[in-house]
């Protein structure tokens, strides 16, 4: 499984794969094999290399919207975004409850980036600018509000359904 995440204020990419009680995951190229044993109230331990780590989880997981992730006694604000998940939409932009998600509406590559992770911006500001079929299409926010995730950069290839960048509230 392919996600996006946030953690306070840092973006990046994971993989994830569950084979029974483990779980092999990759986080920004670096990877880590983990056994991981459920506990009671949303909680959870992790083994990994001989360390034992308590995490509990705030909130109700679900794609584009922040949960808090409790490690031992830390705290991380958390904004998963699942591809697959928003892959089948077919707007331009697709609402959570809190939270716009600009998606490419077809395949083309991403020519201009215009927005930074924190920013804010308002509805009908450029988020990014997508070449396809020789054409540039300028996908804007459709809501006032911060930027949460920018999912890919200048130059890369985007396919239609692609989350492209999050705006959440201010």
């Amino acid at each position: 499984m392919k996600l996006y995440a946030v953690i306070a204020n840092h973006q990046a990419d994971i993989q994830i794969r569950e084979d029974g009680g483990r779980v092999f995951a990759e986080v920004d190229g670096r990877r880590y094999e983990l056994d991981v044993q459920r506990s009671p109230a949303n909680g959870y331990l992790l083994v990994s290399d001989s360390q034992v780590f308590d995490c509990r989880v705030a909130g109700r997981p679900e794609s584009g919207k922040q949960i808090e992730v409790i490690v031992g006694t830390r705290n991380y604000a958390v904004t998963l975004t699942d591809p697959k998940r928003l892959s089948s939409a077919t707007s331009a932009s697709a609402h959570g409850e809190d939270t716009a998600r600009i998606i490419a509406p077809m395949p083309g590559k991403v020519v201009r980036v215009l927005v930074e992770l924190g920013s804010q911006v308002a509805a009908g500001d450029g988020i990014m600018v997508v070449e396809a079929m020789k054409m540039q299409n300028e996908m804007k926010a459709d809501r006032a509000g911060s930027v949460l995730t920018v999912t890919t950069k200048e130059g890369s290839t985007v396919g239609a359904g692609d989350v492209l960048a999050t705006v959440g509230p201010r």
